[in-house]
């Protein structure tokens, strides 16, 4: 299973709650920088999981422009940036397996993002996720192994 972690755009500040800040310009910017790169690399996702926060679920509507509709996506109210990692992570991977996912986005924030990782990969440290950036880590059944981090800073 290959697992695309994946941080929102850059979202501004101005909003009721951290739930309802939306994406700035430069955000939907470097989404769709990222996306479009992306594209070259996987053709498709069987699964996405995508936080309930607004500037996640603009950054799914930015990145899925790009790509074919996916066979199913989620809204997962457990991706959310103060989640307990080893849930969050034991969820991923059951809702990867239970839909026979070979290519799984997950779109969240951080810290989780970073916590993820370590979850996933053990021996890893939590990286810094930089806003639209992107992990992938290849889940075999018994190891995993991140593969690449990119953000938009470091694809140009």
């Amino acid at each position: 299973m290959q697992l695309f972690l994946m941080r929102h755009g850059e979202a501004g500040f101005n909003a009721q709650s951290d739930r309802d800040r939306i994406l700035t310009d430069l955000g939907r910017q470097h989404t769709a920088l990222m996306s479009h790169w992306l594209a070259q690399h996987v053709r498709d996702f069987d699964l996405v999981l995508v936080s309930p926060y607004l500037r996640a679920q603009q950054t799914w509507q930015e990145l899925s422009q790009h790509f074919p509709e996916p066979r199913h996506w989620l809204v997962l109210d457990d991706l959310v940036p103060t989640a307990d990692p080893a849930h969050v992570a034991a969820l991923i991977l059951a809702y990867g397996e239970s839909y026979n996912a070979k290519n799984l986005l997950i779109i969240s924030h951080m810290p989780l993002l970073g916590f993820l990782v370590s979850e996933l990969v053990p021996g890893v440290e939590p990286p810094l996720f930089a806003t639209s950036g992107i992990t992938l880590i290849d889940k075999e059944p018994d190891h995993a192994s991140l593969l690449w981090q990119h953000a938009p800073h470091s694809i140009g």
